[in-house]
């Protein structure tokens, strides 16, 4: 298998209208990052004005990276702490009363490794009501934890999560109901 990053580089990953609300989000984003910590209100509005779906009371620490806000949805009283990662690229939706702690990593994009070509895969990841993502979690692309679930501080879950289960390690394990 010889890997084709020529033919990669040349397909159009994003439409017009994306890369322009890209760009156009990067210059809006010193806004956002560098506005007072308890500013959630006015963070959340700037997510609104790009299109990001927020619910009430919901608190985005102004270090948490969005890369695409339109892909964005949060329910209601949701926390996102410092330095979280969100890699939408597909759909994003995190639901009412979770929380998402420091340094957490939510994939949303991917490359699929079965094609020379490695084109950019833009996939869904959800999560549902009631969970908490413990610091450092890694979240890959294309899965749903289910609500009430746990995420274990350093865990890598490669694989969906189901409802009310503590899970934890590299990958994650399941490791008591809740």
């Amino acid at each position: 298998m010889s890997l084709k990053i020529a033919d990669n580089r040349k397909t159009r990953k994003w439409s017009r209208k994306e890369l322009l609300g890209r760009v156009v989000w990067a210059g809006m984003y010193p806004f956002y990052r560098y506005s007072p910590r308890l500013f959630w209100g006015w963070r959340n509005w700037l997510l609104r004005l790009f299109g990001a779906k927020i619910g009430k009371n919901v608190q985005i620490h102004p270090t948490v990276s969005v890369f695409v806000p339109w892909n964005l949805e949060i329910g209601d009283w949701t926390a996102i702490g410092f330095d979280v990662l969100l890699y939408n690229l597909g759909p994003m939706k995190i639901g009412s009363k979770v929380t998402i702690s420091q340094r957490v990593h939510l994939c949303g994009g991917s490359h699929d490794f079965r094609d020379d070509s490695m084109p950019l895969l833009k996939l869904p990841l959800s999560i549902q009501d009631n969970v908490w993502v413990c610091s450092d979690a890694f979240i890959g692309p294309g899965l749903t934890i289910k609500m009430g679930a746990v995420i274990g501080a350093r865990s890598v879950v490669v694989k969906d999560v189901s409802e009310n289960w503590v899970v934890a390690g590299n990958p994650a394990k399941y490791i008591k109901k809740r």
